[in-house]
């Protein structure tokens, strides 16, 4: 059973819903090594989440960012923690919904995701810098 742990930032990236699989298997050689293992990526932080969702039309990620602004909108009278812009606690309430990480399968050294299937960072705030995940593969 191998091993391997990678930090990977990603670039800056306007607040939405973005594809970034082929980002992540771009860093990850290690992949290729393992014939039956899991992939967990892990989002270091509180304002941006993970998700795994179609990759094929564009317009699932923009109805996304759409109900998400809906479902939790800015400016709501009774957030306190306002200090960072009216975006910020929303991003926060987004990022638990969806969650901190995913779990993928590794088969014949490719992510088996499913056909129309990608890995999303989602981006809930207006500014954002550049995002953290961490990667752990396991395997053989």
């Amino acid at each position: 059973m191998h091993w391997y742990q990678k930090s990977i930032r990603l670039p800056a990236l306007k607040r939405g819903f973005h594809l970034i699989t082929d980002l992540l298997v771009a860093e990850l050689p290690e992949l290729e090594g393992i014939n039956v293992g899991l992939a967990h990526i892990f989002i270091r932080h509180t304002s941006a989440s993970l998700t795994i969702n179609e990759d094929a039309d564009p317009t699932v990620r923009h109805d996304f960012e759409s109900h998400f602004n809906q479902m939790v909108p800015e400016n709501a009278p009774y957030y306190r923690h306002n200090s960072e812009g009216p975006d910020d606690m929303p991003a926060h309430l987004k990022a638990s919904l969806l969650g901190s990480s995913v779990m993928v399968p590794i088969t014949n050294g490719q992510l088996n995701l499913g056909t129309w299937q990608g890995i999303y960072l989602c981006e809930h705030r207006d500014h954002a810098t550049r995002r953290w995940v961490v990667i752990t593969l396991q395997g053989k």
